[in-house]
């Protein structure tokens, strides 16, 4: 059997921290059970982020929806800061406590993985991210990764059960064992080319075995029109100097008549080589530094108790509303029924924290995820 939980179990409250099961019984039998409110929120994020995509909430709902609560969150997509609570549950505490650890483990990886791939869409130059990171992770929680990661800004995923979740085609080039069973790059690239269905990109790849230019040039000559783009992903002990590599492949394709050939890079991509070698390359694969992207570290705290502002020390207590211009994207936190003046740059504000469940009954609308995507580009580009 593979170690995973069932969604059965999830959506039942099994998973969770056992403190919360001991507390539970200690409040029953005692009959104290309070109405609170909680908010979830993370006081830091990893390294040197600013801001982060809140991601997961479609889960969240489905997790939350039919308890007697009512719930307040940004719509999913939405960049957020440092302090900022992106929930708040108001309700009898025993009816939620025992979900805190799913529903944190929810929004905390899936923000993780969006956000990574928020950060790598944005020092891209607007060229195009593929995701090829599931190999990585554990196979359970592939279409968790691939969606994040789409909503976050990658254009593609590898994995055929997660793009057909997505309403999206799957992306993927020819793997090396296919060059090496072949025994040849040109050989193992026209075999792609007469098998598969047409409508599928070809894209060689041209690392494997012989030097990367003179092998790009054997493939494109062979395939000419048919040839979309070429992939590099040479080992790290074989690269040199990448970029200037990369400038090399396109001046011999360019001085060819090739202009139209793409090049797309992959292996061990990260922020840093996106954005060195974005000048020149036109995509990019990338897989571990998206798919095992830290954490963003979410908190469920309780703010008010029984209506009155209440929270341990260094948290600061009340319901809040956090106020977002609709022009520069600057965000104010204020107590939850303070009304807010315009922002400094003449926008008007709009209110982030939105109903999402009331009484057990969903009311927030459920967008696509390539809804969600354009949104999250959208606000990338007022960054």
């Amino acid at each position: 059997m593979f170690h995973i939980s069932s969604s059965e179990d999830i959506k039942k409250g099994k998973v969770t921290d056992v403190y919360f099961e001991r507390t539970l019984k200690i409040l029953k039998e005692k009959k104290m059970d309070k109405k609170v409110t909680a908010e979830v929120r993370a006081r830091s994020f990893p390294s040197d982020y600013k801001w982060a995509v809140l991601a997961g909430l479609d889960e969240v709902l489905y997790l939350l929806e039919g308890l007697k609560i009512k719930v307040w969150g940004m719509s999913e997509g939405t960049l957020f800061y440092p302090s900022e609570p992106v929930l708040t549950i108001e309700g009898n505490y025993s009816e939620f406590a025992k979900y805190e650890t799913s529903l944190l483990g929810l929004i905390c990886q899936a923000s993780g993985v969006a956000t990574r791939a928020a950060r790598c869409k944005k020092v891209s130059r607007g060229k195009t991210i593929y995701h090829f990171g599931a190999r990585r992770m554990h196979p359970g929680i592939t279409p968790m990764l691939d969606r994040a990661c789409f909503i976050g800004g990658c254009d593609g995923v590898a994995v055929s059960k997660s793009a057909k979740e997505l309403k999206e085609k799957p992306v993927g080039t020819i793997p090396h064992a296919l060059v090496l069973v072949a025994g040849d790059t040109l050989k193992a690239t026209e075999l792609f080319h007469e098998v598969i269905e047409p409508e599928v990109k070809r894209v060689a790849l041209i690392d494997t075995l012989g030097d990367e230019k003179f092998e790009t040039l054997r493939v494109a000559e062979a395939l000419g029109k048919n040839l979309f783009a070429v992939r590099i992903d040479t080992p790290p002990s074989r690269r040199g100097d990448l970029l200037e590599l990369l400038e090399e492949i396109r001046w011999e394709l360019d001085l060819r008549g090739f202009k139209a050939i793409k090049l797309f890079v992959s292996g061990g991509m990260d922020e840093e080589k996106i954005n060195l070698l974005s000048s020149i390359a036109d995509a990019f694969g990338v897989g571990t530094w998206i798919s095992n992207a830290p954490v963003i570290d979410f908190s469920l705290d309780i703010v008010e108790v029984e209506g009155k502002p209440f929270a341990k020390k260094g948290k600061r207590s009340g319901k809040k509303q956090i106020w977002q211009c609709s022009s520069c994207l600057t965000h104010q936190t204020l107590p939850f029924k303070r009304k807010i003046k315009k922002c400094s740059c003449g926008g008007n504000f709009i209110p982030l924290l939105k109903p999402i469940i009331k009484e057990g009954k969903i009311v927030a609308d459920s967008p696509s995820p390539q809804k969600i995507r354009g949104y999250v580009l959208g606000q990338l580009d007022k960054l």
